[in-house]
């Protein structure tokens, strides 16, 4: 688990992922015939194979925020979302400032409870009524941040239980899935790529220009999903159930699954015993999407890892279900060129 919290911990919003993308480098050494990095900033590493061509794709992007507004007399910061925040879970977090000078440890305030007035109790928080403190004065903060520098949420990744929690797991889950299962490979017919995609979480963009490029035949999305199996949520609603598997895919709001993907990877969890649950996410897209719409098209499907509390920094996952992700891709990618893609 040591990469995955390497992974966890590093800060990389959309269009800044190079911390990501030199961890996915150095986990890639040794287990690809070739590794770039193309002009969007996707890395992509190719294990060779003769057919079909398959792309297994995670974004690397975390959603976090850009400084819109320095105030140079007390010294507080405006910031603007890059990705999708519920601002209920932001109160009183912390966060990093990365500057060309280095990072700035934060605090995310508002305005005190104590002296808001009924009405303004009753509104919903918005990223509006929020700042970011460095407990700095004007002119050194002046100093050392500019408008458009990222802010990430700062949190330490743990165990907790029989899961593991921590910020940012959505996606660097599914990097970790696909790393290890690339490092595990052993012998396989398919020619596949590995690509850590990049703005993800602003529009799918590094796996639409990935996707291209390749032009897969079969293309695999891994992302975390939500498992809405918590106190207030009906059972109809739960999406996902932690400690139930790995999810298999059948829709979202970008994608609809390859059928035949779909039965193939059902057929081959239960033949070697992986563990996995059917998923259908209401609202929500992945990787997928923007693959399955390349050139002329691929057949694609999603491989999620169930997550609790996604887009907070608390996420949480179940250690048996990262597993039988990885034991299921990695099956995958050896035996997908069996896989009947007849429609």
């Amino acid at each position: 688990m040591e990469l995955l919290r390497r992974l966890s911990e590093a800060p990389g919003i959309p269009g800044r992922e190079e911390h990501i993308r030199a961890l996915c480098k150095e986990a890639l050494q040794g287990h690809a015939q070739e590794v770039e990095v193309d002009r969007l900033g996707n890395v992509v590493a190719r294990m060779g194979g003769t057919s079909p061509k398959v792309a297994v794709a995670a974004h690397m992007d975390e959603i976090g925020f850009l400084v819109s507004h320095v105030d140079t007399e007390k010294g507080f910061l405006r910031i603007n979302p890059v990705g999708g925040f519920d601002p209920r879970t932001l109160l009183a977090a912390r966060v990093e400032v990365h500057t060309s000078q280095g990072s700035l440890p934060g605090m995310i305030g508002s305005k005190p409870v104590h002296i808001l007035s009924e009405e303004e109790k009753k509104k919903q928080v918005k990223i509006t009524d929020l700042f970011v403190d460095l407990g700095l004065p004007g002119e050194k903060v002046k100093e050392s941040v500019r408008v458009g520098d990222p802010v990430t949420m700062r949190q330490t990744f743990m165990e907790v239980g029989e899961l593991i929690s921590g910020k940012a797991l959505d996606d660097r889950l599914g990097l970790y899935v696909g790393l290890e299962a690339v490092r595990r490979l052993k012998e396989q017919q398919a020619d596949v790529y590995f690509v850590g995609t990049v703005q993800e979480e602003v529009g799918l963009r590094g796996a639409c220009t990935s996707a291209f490029s390749i032009a897969p035949e079969i293309a695999v999305a891994l992302d975390s999903t939500v498992a809405c199996d918590v106190p207030g949520a009906q059972l109809y609603e739960q999406v996902t159930s932690l400690g139930q598997g790995v999810a298999i895919k059948v829709k979202d709001s970008a994608s609809i699954s390859h059928p035949g993907l779909v039965r193939f990877l059902v057929s081959l969890a239960e033949e070697r015993q992986i563990p996995y649950q059917m998923e259908i996410l209401p609202r929500g897209g992945t990787d997928a999407g923007a693959m399955q719409l390349a050139r002329e098209g691929a057949a694609v499907v999603t491989l999620s890892v169930p997550t609790r509390y996604v887009h907070t920094v608390v996420e949480s996952a179940h250690k048996k279900d990262i597993a039988a992700a990885i034991d299921l891709l990695t099956a995958f990618l050896e035996t997908c060129h069996q896989a009947d893609l007849k429609l």
